[in-house]
C-alpha cells in the first residue's frame, strides 16, 4: 500500500511523504487494539514476556503506542478520524485505577515503570486540549497520583534522569506535586553528559549509541517546550539546539544509501526510533541540516525497515532487526518493547505544511560524495562511499566501559568497525568470544586460528585524526584479558565482569580511505598468554574463498576482504549460523600468524568492505617503525607507528 502513494517530485530518493508516515503510524496503532485489554490499559503483544514479566510488558505496549498515537494527533491540530484520544482515554482512567484488574505497575513498584511514565507524560503534554483537558477530573488526579513518585525518586545516572525531569515537568504545568530540586539536579547531572561536537556520553562511561539521538538530545529540547517561559528552559534552549545542530552534521553522515542506520549499540530492535534525531532537527528549526535533508534521512530510514518486514504483515513490530530475530534484544525487551520505535513518527507532530515536508528531498552525504570524517567523541573513523552506498566506522573510542577495565567485549560496542551493511556476531560463540571486526591473541597451541580470543574493553585512545591527503588514522592500545565471566546475570548489552587473566599489552593503528581499512598491529612484549595474532574482518552472509594470507566472502550486494601482510600468514573463514539479524548464516574472515605473535614486530592486514570485490589491495612497504601505505587510488600516505602508539590524546595534530 506505501509504495501506491510514492511522490517521486517532492521525494526524489524515497518516493515518501507525510501521507506515507501517517499511513504507517495508523497501520501500527491499529494492529495493536487487536491486542488491548477491555478498557485499553494494557497492550499485550504476542510472543514471550520479556525479562521484567508480562505486567510490565503490557505497559510498555499502551504507553509506547501512545507515543504515536500523540504525535498523530498533535499534527492534526487535533483531527483524530480513528478516535486514538478517546481509546487511550479509557486506557488512562482503567491503568491509573488502583482497584481495575488493568491497573498499571506503578514506579515504586518497578523502574521500568519510570520510563513509559515519561512516555505518557510527554504525550499528555503534546495532546493537553484534546486528552488532558478532557478528562474528569477524577481521572486526572488518578494520573497525577500514578506519575507522583517520580518525585525524590533514584534513578539511574544516564539518560533516565531525563524521564523524571519530563514527568516532573509535566506534573508542575498541571499544577500537581513536583520537586524543582529534582529538576535543577538532573538538568547539572545532565550537564556532565556533554561531549565534543554536539554529542553525549550516555553516562560516565564510553557510551555512545543512538540513545545519544532518541534520548539525549531528544528530552532536553522537548523539555524546554515543556517549560518554557522559565528562565533555565529559555536559557538553555538556544545551547541544546546548537548541540543538536552540531551533532546533526555526524549523524547524517552514519545513515548508509539503502536507510539503514548504523547496526551499532543496544535496543536496536527499536529500529525507526533511529529517525526521531532528525524530526527533532526540524521541529527545533536547527539552520542545517536543511528540511530536505532531514526528510530524506528519517524517510529513508522507516523505508529501509517497512520494506524488509517491520513491521510484520500484521502491522506488528516484533523482536528484531528487520523480521523477528529475538537475539538482537537485551534481557530486559519484551513484546512491547519495540514500539519505542514509536518516537520515529515525531515528525507527524509537524503540520503538512512545515517545510520539513514541503521541502524536495536532499541527498544523503554518502549519496553525493565520497567522505572521511573524524568523530572524535565516540572515538570514531567514518568512511562513506557513494559507489555503494556503505557508511563503515572504524572505533576507537568507544567500548561501554573505563579506560582500564577488564571486561569482557560487548559485541554492540567494542568490535573495531560497524557499518550500515553489516552486522556485529550477536549469537553464539563468537559473540563472546571476539572473531569478527577483532584484534587478538589467542590462547593455546592448537589449530592455526583456533584459541580462546581476548577482549579489548579498557583500551586507551591514543588518537584520531584527518590526515593530509584526507586519509583517516586512529590508534589504541589495551592489554589483552581474558574474562571468566557470569553468564547468569541479565545482559543490557554491556560487557561481563569476571575472573581476569592478563597478557600481552596489544598496539593498534588503523588507516581508512574508502572502502579500506590498514591495521599496523605490534604486541610490544611477550605475555604470560603469548599465542598467536589473529585479525577478524566484517561479517557477510555469502560464499567465501580462502588462500594463504586472504580470505574473502561475496554476494551480490556486498564484498569483505581481509589480506594479511608480512607474517600474517594464514587466513580463514568462519561460519556462523543464527548469528546475525541479516541472514541465517554468515562467513567471517580473517588471518592471523602461523605461531606466536613476535614481540616488538608491526603487522599489518588490509580489511575491505565494499559493494564491489576489489582489483587490487593497499600495499604497505616498512622501514623500521614507518609505514608506507599505497592505496589503489594513487594515494600515499607515511605513517611513524611506533610515535603513533607512544603518543596520547584524541586528535588536533597527535597523529
Amino acid at each position: 500500500m506505501l509504495g501506491e502513494l510514492d511522490d517521486l517530485r517532492l521525494s526524489p530518493f524515497t518516493g515518501w511523504t507525510r501521507a506515507h508516515w501517517a499511513a504507517l503510524a495508523d497501520r501500527v496503532l491499529l494492529a495493536a487494539r487487536r491486542y488491548a485489554s477491555a478498557s485499553h490499559a494494557r497492550v499485550s503483544f504476542p510472543g514471550a514476556p520479556g525479562g521484567y514479566g508480562p505486567d510490565v510488558d503490557a505497559l510498555e505496549g499502551f504507553a509506547r503506542t501512545f507515543l504515536a498515537a500523540g504525535f498523530r494527533v498533535a499534527g492534526e491540530n487535533g483531527r483524530d478520524p480513528l478516535n486514538l484520544m478517546e481509546w487511550y482515554a479509557e486506557g488512562l482512567a482503567a491503568g491509573t485505577d488502583p482497584g481495575s484488574p488493568e491497573r498499571w505497575v506503578r514506579l515504586d513498584e518497578h523502574d521500568q515503570s519510570k520510563v513509559e511514565a515519561a512516555s505518557i507524560a510527554l504525550v499528555l503534554h503534546l495532546t493537553r486540549p484534546w486528552l488532558w483537558d478532557r478528562l474528569t477530573p477524577g481521572v486526572q488526579e488518578r494520573v497525577v497520583e500514578y506519575l507522583a513518585p517520580a518525585i525524590g525518586a533514584h534513578y539511574p545516572p544516564i539518560n533516565w534522569i531525563w524521564f523524571q525531569i519530563v514527568v516532573e515537568q509535566f506534573l508542575a504545568s498541571v499544577g500537581g506535586p513536583f520537586a524543582r530540586e529534582d529538576i535543577e539536579a538532573g538538568l547539572a547531572l545532565t550537564d556532565g553528559f556533554v561531549r565534543e561536537n554536539g554529542w553525549y556520553a550516555d553516562g560516565a562511561e564510553r557510551a555512545y549509541d543512538h540513545y545519544v539521538g532518541w534520548a539525549l538530545h531528544f528530552y532536553p529540547l522537548i523539555w524546554t517546550e515543556m517549560a518554557a517561559g522559565e528562565p533555565d528552559a529559555d536559557a538553555r534552549r538556544p545551547v541544546y539546539l546548537r548541540r543538536l545542530e552540531r551533532y546533526l552534521h555526524d549523524a547524517v553522515h552514519l545513515v548508509g544509501a539503502d536507510g539503514s542506520p548504523l547496526i551499532q549499540g543496544r535496543s536496536l530492535t527499536y529500529r525507526f526510533a533511529a529517525a526521531a534525531q532528525f524530526w527533532l532537527g526540524a521541529r527545533s528549526e536547527v539552520a542545517a541540516p536543511a528540511p530536505g535533508v532531514l526528510r530524506r534521512a528519517a524517510s529513508g530510514i522507516a523505508r529501509h525497515f517497512a520494506g524488509h518486514g517491520a513491521p510484520d504483515e500484521e502491522g506488528l513490530l516484533t523482536l528484531g532487526w528487520h523480521r523477528p530475530w529475538r537475539p538482537i534484544a537485551q534481557s530486559y525487551s519484551g513484546p512491547g518493547s519495540p514500539y519505542w520505535a514509536a518516537k520515529g513518527f515525531l515528525g507527524l507532530s509537524l503540520p503538512a505544511d512545515h517545510p520539513v515536508w514541503t521541502a524536495v528531498e536532499e541527498p544523503l552525504p554518502v549519496e553525493s560524495h565520497d567522505y572521511h570524517l573524524v568523530v572524535s567523541s565516540p572515538g570514531w573513523l567514518v568512511s562513506g562511499t557513494r559507489a555503494d552506498g556503505i557508511v563503515r566506522v572504524t572505533n576507537h573510542g568507544t567500548d561501554h566501559s573505563h579506560p582500564g577495565s577488564t571486561l569482557t567485549d560487548s559485541p554492540l560496542y567494542a568490535r573495531l568497525g560497524y557499518s550500515t551493511a553489516t552486522s556485529p556476531v550477536l549469537s553464539g560463540e563468537h559473540a563472546e568470544h571476539p572473531l569478527d571486526q577483532s584484534v587478538v591473541i589467542l590462547t593455546g597451541r592448537g589449530e592455526t586460528g583456533s584459541g580462546e580470543p581476548s577482549h579489548r574493553t579498557g583500551f586507551e585512545t591514543l588518537g584520531i585524526d584527518r590526515l593530509a591527503t584526507g586519509t583517516l588514522a586512529g590508534a589504541s592500545r589495551w592489554q589483552a584479558h581474558w574474562v571468566e565471566s557470569d553468564r547468569t546475570r541479565p545482559d543490557h548489552g554491556y560487557g561481563r565482569d569476571g575472573r581476569v587473566r592478563r597478557g600481552p599489552w596489544i598496539h593498534l593503528i588503523s588507516v581508512v580511505r574508502g572502502p579500506w581499512e590498514v591495521r599496523l598491529v605490534q604486541v610490544p612484549e611477550a605475555g604470560d598468554e603469548q599465542g598467536a595474532l589473529r585479525v577478524g574482518g566484517w561479517p557477510l552472509p555469502g560464499t567465501g574463498k580462502a588462500r594463504k594470507a586472504a580470505a574473502a566472502v561475496s554476494n551480490d550486494t556486498a564484498h569483505s576482504l581481509v589480506v594479511g601482510g608480512a607474517g600474517l600468514d594464514v587466513s580463514g573463514l568462519v561460519p556462523a549460523e543464527d548469528a546475525s539479524p541479516l541472514a541465517a548464516r554468515i562467513l567471517v574472515p580473517w588471518c592471523a600468524t602461523s605461531g606466536p605473535a613476535r614481540p616488538r614486530t608491526w603487522y599489518d592486514a588490509a580489511v575491505f568492505l565494499g559493494g564491489r570485490e576489489p582489483e587490487k589491495p593497499p600495499i604497505v612497504r616498512w622501514a623500521g617503525s614507518v609505514a608506507v601505505v599505497a592505496w589503489p587510488d594513487g594515494t600515499t600516505d607515511r605513517l611513524e607507528a611506533g610515535l603513533m602508539t607512544r603518543t596520547s590524546g584524541r586528535s588536533g595534530g597527535v597523529l
